[in-house]
């Protein structure tokens, strides 16, 4: 049975959309414009994949910090084409895709390690997930501020409210991307 582990599945996929929704609408130099204040997007992009692979590469055997990690460096400046940032974005995602379609509701009480702490599987997902949604929430806020006024939202935009309340396909995770960005299917 799949019940719960599909839920966080649907929620991962969601934040996924929104990260690529708002990496989509900039131009390249964009993507690795940072500061000793704020990361860039590829930096970003660098460390949620990093932390993803990691921590969901042999998931339920082997410790989620791994020795090949060099997560120090996932925070280093770095020019990085739009190519290279979505092939990095994708292994990522590609390995945790990977391994949620393999779990089963019964994996979820289960132990896994991450440096050296024993957690439940689903405080793992659960902790995953709180840890990749931060960070897509700073590459959206990022996004939105070098558009500025050509910002495509990617939710309810301001003044939106009463139509979105009158049709509201946002509500359910599943229902998220088969919506477009202005609350009609």
């Amino acid at each position: 049975m799949r019940t719960v582990v599909s839920l966080v599945e649907v929620e991962f996929h969601r934040y996924k959309a929104l990260g690529e929704a708002a990496i989509s609408q900039l131009e390249p130099e964009q993507l690795v414009e940072g500061s000793e204040a704020d990361n860039s997007i590829a930096t970003l992009v660098w460390h949620v994949s990093g932390n993803l692979e990691s921590r969901f590469t042999d998931f339920l055997t082997s410790d989620g910090e791994k020795t090949w990690r060099d997560r120090d460096s996932e925070f280093e400046p770095r020019s990085a084409s739009r190519d290279e940032i979505r092939e990095k974005w994708d292994r990522g995602w590609g390995v945790l895709v990977a391994t949620l379609s393999e779990l089963q509701d019964s994996d979820l009480s289960r132990t896994v390690t991450i440096r050296s702490v024993e957690l439940r599987v689903d405080e793992a997902l659960l902790r995953s997930l709180a840890h990749t949604s931060y960070h897509v929430g700073q590459i959206v806020s990022a996004a939105k501020r070098f558009r500025g006024g050509s910002w495509t939202y990617l939710s309810i935009p301001p003044g939106g409210s009463a139509a979105y309340a009158a049709n509201p396909v946002l509500e359910k995770a599943s229902q998220h991307g088969q919506a477009t960005r202005d609350g009609t299917k």
